[in-house]
Parts: structure tokens; C-alpha cells; sequence
């Protein structure tokens, strides 16, 4: 332990290390950290979803149960970052004949944890976050550990690590420790010299302030993918077979997500082209402006920036992530607005549109989920949230299939006189009172 804070540890093994965890272009480095943008999606959902979380604690709302909870929505979110927080949602899993993690029926319990997260969700200094994981250990509520930093790690990435199993065993086979995986302490420990590490002089050019890519490394070597002398034996001895076969899965893992992200793309690119035969201008997600289809860049199809008229400042960082927005080459109006959402978080794309609807007076902009034909049940349990069917009374959001929207494109492009148009291949989702 005393090596993770120690300013001789081996520079050289850790560079190395960061070169090839960098280069592998299957590793969560460049599937996840710096992947399709699918992460920085996240944050805005999870942040939310904690929200109503502690607030649904404070109302008595929150439940028994974490099935149809505001956390089920939080952990849902986390978990569909694939790899690195596949069993994330795990921890909080209500089990009834051990009767853990108790903030279920606990009431006190339930509070304490409604008040950590809504401190946490406030706080803006890491001293304030530390002291808030300290106060919840000092709780010392059954079944609730430092999985907690995952949910946590959303609200403040560049203070809190993530953790889990293969986090942990890369921590203590990169530093020969003896970190254990229910300890609040240990964690608070582990956090530390990563903090340490990631700010030292010969790696913090290397990495990242987010402390997702450092938590990255130590899952590649917790999971066998990358080597140090501290998990060589565990990997020869115990992991050969299993290495193979997680990386043969990962393989798959990345080829389904390029799969999904070229599907995505398509219906993006379907979009555009649809809402330039309209005559319309057509703006794409920030982060998606660097794909390619059918040989055609996005970018050079569609307006560089979302016009200052178009949008409040407040809302225009989370409008400008929604997939596809067209407007009016005069007014610069939106009348339409798309979220494509292949395999990702529903809940997030809803919050998009919620933005939008409300950053624009009198807001007569048409709002579309385009969405996989098997996620419409998905899209109308969404929809029928507490928190939606509130605050979206006064907007009503339509469904696009994707097998109506390709099926039908060419014909949208050939006989399409105005935006309405898309009307005619929707499916109207209304919140239920």
C-alpha cells in the first residue's frame, strides 16, 4: 500500500501499462472511457435519477423494494456502460431471507441514505464527499458499501472511483495490497493513493482528472487483460481458460456495440436525409458529428452549431447532445427533435426532450423516440413514470420504429412537403394521469 503513495513506485511498469491499456482498442479505455459517447449521456440521467431518488426517500414514495424504485432507474443507467459496471446494480438488489442491503425497510436506514445522496448530489469540494462516505459508514447500515461510490461516481467523477471486484484485485495486484471489497476504509484508502497516482508528475498527462480511466486500468488488471508481476500466477494458475474466454466475449462485446452503433448511425443519417429533402436545417449531436454513412460525413450534411436563438444557454448543453434536431432555415425555429436510442437509457432521452420542450416558450416543437420496434413497451413504462407523467402534461412525445422509419424513408424523402410529415410513421405516446 505504502508503494501507491510513494513518489519512487515504478513509473516505467505504470506507463507501459497506461500505453498498452491506451493502444488496446478493445480495452474500456476506448470501448467505454473514450468510447461513443455514450458515457457523457449517462451523467445527465444518472444525476437526475438520483434526484428523485432522495427526493422520493423524503416524500415516503420511495418503496420497499429495489424493483420499480427511482434506484432501479439510477443503476440501469450505470449498468448499460457495459463492462466495466456490468454487475453494478447487484449490491442494491433487495434480498429478503438476509434481509439486505437494509434501506428498504429500515426507515431510519432509508433516510440516512436519501440524506447521503442528496448531500453528495449538493456538494461541490471533494472534502465534502469524503465526509459524507465517512458518515455512512459510521451508519452502519447492513449490505450497504462502497458500491455506493459507482452512483456517486456520476455526480462528481473527478473525486470519487469507482469500484468493484476487478477493481480491487488489480488495485492489490499492481501495489501488493490487501484491499478488501466491503470495506468503507479500504476504499477510502484505494481512492487515495488513486488520486495520489493519477496526479503524479509522470502519469497525470497519460490519463485523466475523471478517475473512470485510472478505475479503467485497474479493471484490465483485475480482469486479467493487462500483466503485472502481482496477478501473473493468479492469470497462469487459475485465469488462462477463463482470460480466453472474457476475451473472446469482449470481442464479441465490441462487435455487437459497433453493430449497434452502425444501426445507430444509420438512423441518424436516415434523418438527415429526410430533413434536408424537406428543405429544412438539420443539426446533429455534438458528439456524433465525426460518424460516417453510406459514404457522407454527417458533419458536412448538417449546421455546425445550434443557432443562440434557438435555445436558452441554461438548456443548450443537454439539447445539444439530442441526436437530431431540424429547424427552420429562416426562423431558425426547431420543429422537430429526434432521440435515437439503439440500446441505450430511454429515461435519458425523455430528460432530453423535457429540456428542450421547456427551454422553448410555448413550445409547439414535435418530439420523437426513435427506438428498436421491441423497446416501444419500454418507451411507454418511461413514460408513465411519476416524474414524466408531472412534468410532461402539457408535452406529448410520438414513437418511430425504427422498421417504419427505414421502411418508409425513401417515400418521406420523395413525397414529404413539411415536417408533419413524420406523423405519419409515428406512433403517439401520451402520459397517463
Amino acid at each position: 500500500m505504502n508503494q501507491a503513495n510513494n513518489p519512487d513506485f515504478d513509473a516505467q511498469l505504470l506507463t507501459n501499462l497506461i500505453d498498452q491499456f491506451k493502444r488496446d482498442q478493445e480495452s474500456v479505455y476506448n470501448t467505454w472511457f473514450t468510447g461513443a459517447g455514450q458515457r457523457l449521456k449517462a451523467f445527465r440521467a444518472i444525476r437526475a435519477g438520483v434526484k428523485d431518488t432522495f427526493t422520493a426517500i423524503a416524500a415516503g414514495t420511495f418503496g420497499n423494494d429495489f424493483k420499480d424504485s427511482p434506484l432501479e432507474v439510477v443503476l440501469t443507467a450505470i449498468t448499460e456502460q457495459k463492462q466495466i459496471f456490468v454487475g453494478a446494480a447487484h449490491a442494491f438488489y433487495w434480498k429478503p431471507k438476509i434481509r439486505i442491503p437494509d434501506i428498504y425497510e429500515n426507515a431510519e436506514n432509508k433516510r440516512k441514505f436519501g440524506q447521503f445522496l442528496e448531500s453528495c448530489y449538493s456538494a461541490t469540494r471533494e472534502e465534502q464527499i469524503l465526509e459524507q462516505m465517512s458518515c455512512l459508514d459510521s451508519a452502519e447500515i447492513k449490505g450497504l458499501g462502497p458500491a455506493v461510490a459507482n452512483i456517486i461516481y456520476f455526480l462528481h467523477p473527478t473525486f470519487v472511483l469507482p469500484f468493484n471486484t476487478a477493481m480491487v484485485n488489480g488495485f492489490n495486484a499492481l501495489f501488493s495490497a490487501r484491499i478488501k471489497l466491503g470495506s468503507w476504509q479500504d476504499y477510502l484508502t484505494m481512492r487515495e493513493a488513486c488520486v495520489g497516482l493519477n496526479s503524479h508528475k509522470d502519469i497525470k498527462n497519460m490519463l485523466s482528472k475523471d478517475l473512470g480511466a485510472i478505475a479503467g486500468l485497474l479493471f484490465e488488471i483485475g480482469s486479467g487483460r493487462l500483466l503485472v508481476d502481482g496477478n501473473v500466477s493468479m492469470v497462469l494458475a487459475n485465469q488462462k481458460e477463463k482470460a480466453e474466454r472474457a476475451a473472446k466475449a469482449r470481442h464479441q462485446e465490441v462487435l455487437d456495440e459497433e453493430k449497434q452503433e452502425s444501426e445507430h448511425t444509420l438512423i441518424q443519417y436516415t434523418l438527415v436525409r429526410i430533413g434536408r429533402a424537406l428543405k429544412l436545417d438539420v443539426y446533429v449531436a455534438r458528439n456524433d458529428r465525426h460518424k460516417n454513412c453510406d459514404g457522407q460525413s454527417l458533419a458536412q450534411l448538417t449546421i455546425p452549431e445550434l443557432p443562440p436563438a434557438s435555445v436558452t444557454p441554461d438548456a443548450a448543453d443537454s439539447i445539444g447532445m439530442i441526436d437530431v434536431l431540424w429547424l427552420k432555415p429562416d426562423t431558425k425555429e426547431i420543429v422537430c427533435a429526434f432521440e435515437v436510442e439503439k440500446s441505450t437509457s430511454i429515461y435519458s432521452g425523455i430528460l432530453r426532450m423535457e429540456d428542450l420542450a421547456y427551454s422553448i416558450p410555448d413550445c409547439n416543437c414535435n418530439l420523437y423516440l426513435v427506438a428498436p420496434d421491441d423497446r416501444e413497451k419500454e418507451v411507454v413504462a418511461q413514460l408513465n413514470r411519476p416524474s414524466f407523467r408531472r412534468s410532461l402534461t402539457d408535452v406529448s412525445l410520438s414513437y418511430i420504429p425504427f422498421s417504419e422509419l427505414l421502411k418508409h424513408a425513401d417515400g418521406l424523402v420523395k413525397f414529404g412537403e413539411d415536417h408533419n410529415i413524420m406523423q405519419k410513421v409515428s406512433r403517439h405516446c401520451t402520459c397517463k394521469d
